[in-house]
C-alpha cells in the first residue's frame, strides 16, 4: 500500500516533464522517504534505527519540506506520510498535535500556491485520508504481529498446563496402585513356603491391581479419567487389611455429580497413599457425608510421621501430594484442609459445595 501511494505521487511529478536532474532527485528523495516511512510503520523493518526514531522523523521532515521549495506542489504528497509518521513515532500527547500541524501546513501551502477551490479541497482531503490510512494499516500490522506472539505464548502455556495435568494424574494413579502392589507382594513372598494356595490368592489380587493400574495409565494418556468414591473405598479396604491396618468406613454421600465424585475419589486414593508412605498407622477411618451445602469427605489415621505434610498445600510447589489435591478440589469449587489434630491423629478433609460445583 505504501509503495502504491509513492508510485502515484511519483507519477504526478513525472507527467509534468521536469528536467532530468529533478527526476533523478525525485527518485532518490522518494526512495529515501519510503525507507524512512517503512521504518516508522514497521519498526522491525529497520530495527537498528528504532532508538533514533525521533531523529529519523526530523530527517523525513527535511526530505518532505525542503524539496517542495524547489519543485513546488508536485512534492506535496510527501507531507501526508510525514503527518502519519508523527503519530507513529511520538507519544499521543505530541504526535497528534504534530499530525494536525503538518496537515494545516499542507493546506496553507496549497492555498499559497494559488490553486482553485476544487483542487484545494481535493488535495487537502487526499492528504488527510492518506495519512489516516497509513496510520491505520501500520497499527493493524502491529496488532497482527502481537496477536501471533500471543497465540504462541498461549500455545506454550497450554502445553505446560497439559504436562502438569498429565504428571498430576500419573502421580495420583500410580501412587496408590504401586503401594497396593508392594503391600501385597511382601506377604505373598512369605506365604510361598507356608501356604502356597494363600500365596496364589495374593498373587491373583496383585495381578488384578496391576491390570487396573495399566488401565488407569491408559485413561490418563487419553486425557479423561472418571473415578468413583465408592469404588475407591472398596479397593482401599482390601489394601489396608493386607497392610494390617484396621479400617472404618462410613459413606452416606449418595449419588454425586461425575466431576465431584472423581475429585473426592482422588482425595481418598491420594490420602491413603500418603498415609502408607508417611505414617505407621494402625487404624484408619474415613467418612463421606452430606452437608447443608454439599458433601464432606474426611480421612483420619494415627501413627503420624513427622515428615508428613501438616498444612494445606504444603506440597503445592512440588507438584504432588496435598498440592495436587488442593488443585483438584478447587476445580470443583471446594476446599481442602490437612493437618495433625490435638489428639495426635492426622486428618484430611475435603468439602465441596454441590450447587456451585454443578
Amino acid at each position: 500500500m505504501l509503495i502504491g501511494f509513492f508510485v502515484i505521487d511519483g507519477a504526478f511529478l513525472w507527467v509534468q516533464h521536469p528536467p532530468v536532474w529533478e527526476r533523478i532527485g525525485a527518485v532518490v528523495g522518494f526512495g529515501a522517504i519510503l525507507v524512512l516511512q517503512l521504518g516508522h510503520s514497521f519498526p522491525e523493518f529497520l530495527p537498528g534505527t528504532r532508538r533514533y526514531r525521533h531523529v529519523t522523523w526530523v530527517l523525513q521532515a527535511l526530505l518532505s519540506i525542503v524539496p517542495m521549495l524547489l519543485v513546488g506542489d508536485a512534492w506535496g504528497g510527501m507531507q501526508a506520510f510525514l503527518a502519519a509518521s508523527a503519530v507513529l513515532v511520538f507519544p499521543a500527547m505530541l504526535g497528534r498535535p504534530l499530525f494536525g500541524a503538518v496537515t494545516v501546513a499542507t493546506f496553507l501551502g496549497i492555498v499559497i500556491s494559488g490553486e482553485d477551490a476544487v483542487t484545494l479541497l481535493y488535495s487537502t482531503v487526499d492528504a488527510l485520508l492518506i495519512a489516516l490510512i497509513v496510520v491505520g494499516l501500520s497499527r493493524m500490522s502491529d496488532l497482527i504481529v502481537k496477536l501471533h506472539h500471543s497465540r504462541a505464548e498461549w500455545s506454550r502455556l497450554a502445553v505446560a498446563g497439559e504436562r502438569l495435568r498429565f504428571a498430576r494424574d500419573l502421580h495420583d494413579v500410580l501412587g496408590f496402585s504401586l503401594s497396593a502392589i508392594t503391600l501385597k507382594c511382601e506377604p505373598a513372598y512369605r506365604l510361598f513356603a507356608e501356604s502356597p494356595p494363600k500365596a496364589q490368592e495374593e498373587l491373583a489380587h496383585i495381578l488384578r491391581t496391576s491390570r487396573k493400574a495399566l488401565a488407569d495409565v491408559r485413561s490418563v494418556s487419553r486425557g479423561y479419567r472418571e473415578m468413583s468414591l465408592r469404588g475407591e473405598a472398596d479397593a482401599a479396604v482390601s489394601m489396608l487389611e493386607a497392610a494390617g491396618i484396621r479400617t472404618t468406613l462410613r459413606f452416606d454421600a449418595g449419588v454425586l455429580p461425575g466431576p465431584v465424585d472423581t475429585a473426592l475419589a482422588t482425595v481418598l486414593r491420594e490420602g491413603l497413599t500418603n498415609m502408607l508412605r508417611h505414617s505407621k498407622a494402625a487404624h484408619c477411618g474415613s467418612t463421606a457425608e452430606r452437608t447443608a451445602a454439599g458433601v464432606r469427605l474426611t480421612l483420619v489415621n494415627d501413627g503420624v510421621d513427622g515428615g508428613a505434610p501438616s498444612v494445606p498445600g504444603s506440597e503445592a510447589n512440588g507438584g504432588s501430594g496435598i498440592g495436587n489435591l488442593t488443585t483438584r478440589i478447587s476445580a470443583v469449587n471446594g476446599r481442602l484442609e490437612a493437618g495433625a489434630r490435638p489428639d495426635g491423629r492426622f486428618e484430611l478433609t475435603a468439602e465441596v459445595e454441590l450447587l456451585a460445583a454443578v
